[in-house]
């Protein structure tokens, strides 16, 4: 879950009403980190064949409104990849929100891409939190969705946390996974991963999985 140019981060920004006087006015910070992981865990699946992951994102921010983008290696398939993304998100007392779109670009993958089409994936994601438990929605917004969907059922505590994955797809079917989380302190985490209920046609990874990531703040 971010390296967006500054025009398109301040684009994003603008989309609350913001003029080009008031945005130049407004506080907006800067936030940039890079990552490292054992494993490219996405949504259950080991994207890399066992292969590490690196990654990095950048994000612009001005009150609850934000853009940025995030970048990563370690798909096989697919390979390099960068996400592109703008939402909106905030607080009232115990209760969080979130809006954004997010879009998954992959340049290399010409197969994927077709002609001169870059943009693989667009998602619209919305979320909710109370306290510790929170829900995810993730609903596709690209020329061919597939009738594909995703949600997200977890809850966290103190440095542990646990989150059920649940991906549906009307044509090949879906499937479920349990993720299990400890992070040690601001940078270091551990997760185990474990698809627990599969309806695909094809067989999938269901292998017990370990992922060791370890992230750093960039000073901006």
């Amino acid at each position: 879950m971010k390296k967006l140019t500054k025009a398109i981060a301040l684009a994003g920004v603008m989309t609350t009403g913001l003029t080009g006087a008031q945005l130049a006015q407004a506080d907006v910070e800067v936030s940039a980190s890079a990552a490292v992981a054992s494993m490219y865990l996405w949504r259950g699946q080991d994207l890399g064949n066992g292969a590490a992951a690196v990654s990095g994102d950048i994000t612009l921010s001005s009150g609850g409104a934000y853009a940025g983008m995030w970048t990563s290696s370690g798909d096989t398939a697919a390979g390099n990849e960068y996400d592109l993304y703008v939402g909106y998100g905030g607080e009232v007392e115990d209760f969080s929100y979130d809006l954004s779109v997010w879009t998954y670009v992959y340049p290399g993958d010409d197969e994927a891409n077709g002609e001169g089409n870059t943009f693989d994936l667009s998602e619209v994601i919305a979320s909710v939190g109370y306290m510790g438990a929170s829900f995810s929605y993730y609903y596709p917004v690209s020329s061919n969705p597939d009738d594909y969907s995703y949600l997200t059922l977890g809850y966290g505590m103190d440095a542990y946390s646990a989150t059920i994955g649940m991906a549906m797809d009307d044509v090949d079917g879906g499937y479920t996974h349990l993720d299990l989380s400890y992070a040690y302190n601001d940078n270091l985490a551990f997760t185990a991963s474990k698809i627990i209920d599969e309806e695909t046609e094809d067989s999938m990874d269901d292998d017990l999985k370990f992922v060791v990531s370890y992230s750093l703040p960039i000073d901006m």
